[in-house]
């Protein structure tokens, strides 16, 4: 009978402190959920719910592996508990784990047939496993892969004779050329594709040449600016270039990782940045490049024959080869 009692209490002292875990875990303080709810386990390891929400606490943390772990245990406790391979299935799925999740979604689909949210999820890992599928099917082995920019030779693509924009005459990127570009890109005129495609093959031939890390001495009474994240704010880069002078080998700047992304101008700053490191190839911090993010979705242009959002892909998929 002590037992049973014994048994009794500690269950009821369980769901007290599952309802404090709940509390916090709605005010968004996931870590002391989690301290809770493992107290709530400690006296009552029986009940699918807690190591549920555990699980669920977890995955608010980013903590998946952990996640799937909790979540994998509510399912050993209780195999019909829905909630726990909704739990698990939402971790793979956050890990890119598309074919596990897909078959935790379909029990989840199985137990509850009209729930909308499982519908939606599995949907969604349907398509991604799909998607899976069909990269595995139309994959190159290692040994076979061959680097877009390897096909592409920008000598050949025409310049119309209608163009009036920046021109780079022969190899040499100049100081005229990129100034004129500056320009052209501050009355949102485009700069034409040939001239894109010549600036980015030299910048990754350039940083393919580069060690990861390079070391920078800056001489006694010198100055060396390092410029923050500009986040395709092209006329924010115009204003720093007119406060401090534009980058040269007498001037050097240090341009710091998310150049291109959530800004308007993503080309137009990655395009600067890149031509001005093609005016030092010799790796002088003219414009040294660090912790490089691109993103595809805010590269486009309206004007005819100009670099539209298909080219910017092309474009930024050639530095990823390197990168």
């Amino acid at each position: 009978m002590p037992i049973m009692e014994n048994h009794n209490s500690n269950v009821s002292r369980a769901e007290e402190i599952k309802v404090l875990a709940n509390e916090a875990f709605k005010a968004h303080k996931y870590a002391q959920a989690i301290d809770l709810y493992t107290q709530a386990i400690q006296l009552n390891g029986q009940n699918a719910v807690y190591w549920a929400n555990r699980a669920f606490a977890h995955t608010k943390l980013e903590e998946y592996g952990s996640a799937i772990q909790d979540a994998t245990t509510a399912i050993e406790v209780d195999p019909k508990y829905s909630k726990g391979y909704y739990r698990r299935g939402a971790a793979h799925l956050a890990m890119g784990k598309f074919k596990e999740a897909l078959k935790d979604f379909q029990q989840v689909k199985k137990l509850c047939p009209n729930d909308p949210d499982a519908s939606k999820k599995l949907k969604e890992c349907e398509k991604a496993v799909m998607k899976l599928k069909f990269e595995e099917a139309i994959s190159v082995p290692e040994s076979e892969r061959r680097s877009v920019a390897d096909s592409i030779d920008f000598h050949t693509i025409e310049v119309e004779p209608q163009y009036t924009g920046a021109r780079i005459e022969g190899d040499v990127v100049t100081l005229d050329f990129v100034k004129k570009m500056m320009e052209d890109f501050k009355n949102q005129k485009y700069l034409h594709k040939r001239y894109a495609f010549q600036i980015v093959l030299q910048t990754r031939e350039l940083l393919q040449a580069l060690p990861s890390l390079v070391d920078i001495n800056v001489p006694n009474g010198s100055r060396f600016t390092v410029c923050g994240d500009v986040h395709g704010q092209f006329y924010d880069l115009l204003n720093i270039f007119e406060l401090n002078g534009l980058p040269s080998e007498e001037n050097p700047y240090l341009f710091n990782g998310d150049f291109v992304d959530r800004g308007s101008f993503s080309l137009e700053v990655i395009l600067t940045l890149f031509a001005f490191k093609c005016m030092s190839p010799s790796g002088e911090p003219c414009s040294d490049i660090l912790g490089l993010r691109l993103c595809t979705g805010l590269c486009s242009y309206n004007a005819s024959d100009s670099i539209t959002l298909a080219n910017c892909q092309f474009l930024t998929g050639i530095l990823w080869v390197y990168i």
